[in-house]
């Protein structure tokens, strides 16, 4: 099979799909790309399956080299990215042969970027995903020296050069959230407050929870341990709000006091530490 070998990993690169579904009854997290909205891109650039495997880079982009010819695209936050030293664009395709080297480069905007391969990473999948997590894939992110599987055969059918959708909502601080199961035990001002307010992203954020600096006062008791989603706003005793992410616990004693929409998942992922937010609230559906 052909592969990719790891020359530098980056500061925190990870193979993900859309996750491990159907397992939380077992206390495993459901993983998966932080921003699907961007890794949708890349897939859709070359036609590959919205489950195939990309890999995830955060911060500081890893150094690949190819065994073999295949199809890249590169989509979500904005490096410079240089394909044998010549600078190559996001959400286009391309072409890469044997031998070739891609590296990543400054970090303009944005958090984290997805690369995807023709028919995606052919990399392990353990309950029904390839998605990288401590103690249930072998390793828990990029290693040096690493070789990536992907696909043998280049898929030559025809594919848009550039995906023609905006992503200008993406870097939108204005997080898209819903109530969130105990909304309504807060007072009226609570949750004015909630939604008027900004909140700076923790130097603490990572894949598991996104907490704020900013603090909400918290006049509810704990509740009975109850599931929890990705995209959960939890409110703690002390007044801190703690956004779960793609790695989360699948249960939680604090009150849920907003959700966020796929998409305001998307847009949180792509924000980083000591960035301000406010959360914009979305109607319910009937």
């Amino acid at each position: 099979m052909a592969n990719i070998h790891v020359v530098r990993p980056g500061f925190y690169t990870t193979l993900q799909d859309t996750g491990r579904h159907g397992v939380a009854q077992y206390g495993v997290p459901q993983s998966g790309v932080m921003d699907s909205f961007s890794s949708g891109k890349a897939n859709l650039l070359l036609n590959n399956d919205p489950n195939a495997a990309v890999l995830e880079i955060l911060m500081t982009g890893p150094v690949l080299e190819f065994s073999s010819e295949t199809y890249i695209a590169v989509c979500g936050a904005q490096f410079d990215i240089l394909l044998n030293d010549q600078a190559i664009s996001l959400a286009k395709r391309y072409r890469v042969q044997k031998g070739d080297v891609l590296k990543f480069g400054r970090l303009h905007k944005g958090l984290r970027a997805y690369l995807a391969v023709s028919g995606g990473f052919q990399t392990e999948s353990v309950l029904g995903s390839r998605s990288q997590y401590p103690g249930i894939t072998t390793a828990a992110k990029l290693e040096k020296g690493a070789s990536l599987a992907i696909a043998d055969e280049v898929v030559t059918t025809k594919a848009l050069s550039r995906v023609n959708f905006e992503d200008t909502q993406l870097w939108d601080p204005a997080i898209e959230a819903y109530p969130g199961p105990e909304f309504e035990l807060l007072s009226t001002e609570e949750q004015q407050q909630l939604f008027e307010s900004s909140y700076t992203l923790s130097s603490k954020s990572n894949r598991m929870a996104i907490p704020f600096e900013e603090t909400l006062a918290n006049t509810l008791k704990g509740i009975t341990t109850g599931p929890v989603l990705p995209g959960t706003v939890q409110l703690t005793p002390s007044g801190t709000l703690i956004a779960l992410m793609r790695d989360c616990q699948v249960s939680g004693g604090y009150p849920r006091v907003l959700q966020l929409s796929a998409f305001g998942i998307c847009q949180l992922a792509q924000k980083r530490p000591g960035e301000a937010i406010s959360f914009k609230r979305q109607a319910l559906k009937s």
